[in-house]
């Protein structure tokens, strides 16, 4: 295990290019980011992507892809969800974290969706803000792999990374969000999501990251790295 970060007078300029084709190739052994995996699987609808992202607050991806899986089986559209009640709700994803507090959360999405839009989820950024509970981070991931809108989704491992990099410099999920609005090239917008959170789970991890196995580590400024493998 080494100590401290690399000095930043031996690193190369960040070429955002060159560390998202590097980052692409490098995590092609491991599983895809959840609500990436389940798009693939064919839960492609906004409803359905913003109950997985609900589900996956404070919840681990291995978790989250079952248990979404689970609840899909019972109920997938807005009028079977609004169908059941939050018990049976909860005893569907009760191996998610909170799941006591998004049973009913789900309930009422579920409700609103067919009684404000006809039970079709829009693809609308205030539509999404508006229920209760769902912040940014889901309502621009739901846009962004659902909707095909170019949006940053930044959870805790893109927010941890780009600024591990140096990309860019904030003290939140929320104002990374918006600092990546600003330099990152929007064909990266929802793929950076898709690339970042694997490799944070495996590589760039929050604790000791795995910096002899980084493809972008020459590039990295390693912010805030005190101890790294």
């Amino acid at each position: 295990m080494g100590t401290g970060a690399e000095p930043n007078d031996t690193k190369v300029q960040f070429d955002i290019d060159a560390a998202m084709d590097a980052i692409r190739e490098g995590v092609r052994p491991f599983r895809k980011a959840a609500l990436f995996e389940l798009f693939d699987d064919g839960f492609t609808s906004p409803f359905e992507q913003l109950l997985a992202c609900i589900i996956s607050i404070r919840t681990r991806d291995e978790d989250t892809v079952p248990i979404s899986r689970r609840l899909f089986a019972r109920a997938r559209t807005p009028a079977e969800v609004a169908a059941l009640t939050a018990s049976e709700i909860d005893a569907l994803i009760e191996a998610s974290t909170f799941h006591e507090a998004k049973a009913p959360q789900i309930l009422e999405i579920a409700r609103q969706t067919v009684a404000k839009y006809g039970g079709e989820l829009p693809c609308d950024l205030e539509a999404l803000l508006a229920f209760r509970g769902v912040g940014i981070k889901c309502a621009n991931l739901v846009l962004g792999i659902a909707c095909g809108q170019p949006r940053v989704g930044v959870d805790i491992h893109v927010h941890r990374i780009t600024n591990r990099w140096g990309y860019v410099a904030t003290s939140s999920p929320e104002k990374t969000t918006v600092a990546l609005e600003k330099v990152l090239p929007q064909r990266y917008w929802v793929e950076i999501n898709a690339l970042l959170v694997p490799f944070g789970k495996h590589v760039c991890t929050g604790n000791a990251p795995r910096c002899s196995r980084c493809p972008v580590l020459s590039m990295c400024r390693q912010v805030g790295v005190t101890n790294h493998r």
